[in-house]
């Protein structure tokens, strides 16, 4: 994971790209606690096998401020389908990708915006019997009230290969909700 030289995540990165700015000097500091050990070929003039340790979370001496404070994540429906945690929001039934659905809340015909806030997973049955109306006037119950992610949540939700120390370090950065209806 690549951090600003300030600490906040800007991205996810390949491997490469991290030894690219190990061979660049740009690393400023380094926070994770897992290192990934990569071994290379052997040396013509000593035989030895060249060999680098990156480490899991890497602040960079770049001008990487890719995202701002305060940018909204891009509301897109893998990042919905897994914000929710892959389950219809009116049933609780679990979801596969292809069959969820996007729901607005409030309707967009009754003036409910197409943004985080607004708009949840749910299953087709759901989708269809909730129709144009709100929550309320169909007599359903949202099992979770929809957010808007901030970065932190986002990245997470963005990979789904987190190393545990990059899991944690996110996770300070994330505020904790309840998500809870009442």
């Amino acid at each position: 994971m690549k951090l600003d030289a300030g600490g906040l995540p800007v991205e996810w990165i390949e491997w490469q790209q991290a030894v690219s700015l190990y061979f660049t000097d740009k690393i400023a500091w380094e926070a994770g606690t897992e290192k990934i050990r990569l071994r290379g070929g052997r040396s013509r003039e000593t035989g030895v096998r060249s060999e680098l340790a990156i480490d899991s979370i890497i602040a960079v001496r770049d001008r990487s401020h890719r995202f701002a404070r305060n940018l909204v994540p891009a509301l897109t429906r893998r990042e919905l389908f897994h914000r929710d945690g892959g389950l219809c929001l009116y049933c609780g039934t679990r979801l596969t990708f292809g069959h969820m659905q996007i729901e607005h809340v409030v309707p967009r015909s009754k003036g409910g915006p197409h943004c985080w806030q607004n708009v949840v997973s749910t299953c087709e049955a759901c989708n269809r019997f909730k129709d144009d109306r709100t929550p309320e006037q169909a007599g359903m119950n949202l099992l979770a009230l929809p957010y808007e992610p901030n970065l932190a949540e986002w990245l997470m939700l963005a990979n789904r290969r987190i190393l545990a120390d990059q899991q944690a370090f996110l996770e300070r950065l994330a505020p904790k909700r309840d998500r809870m209806s009442a």
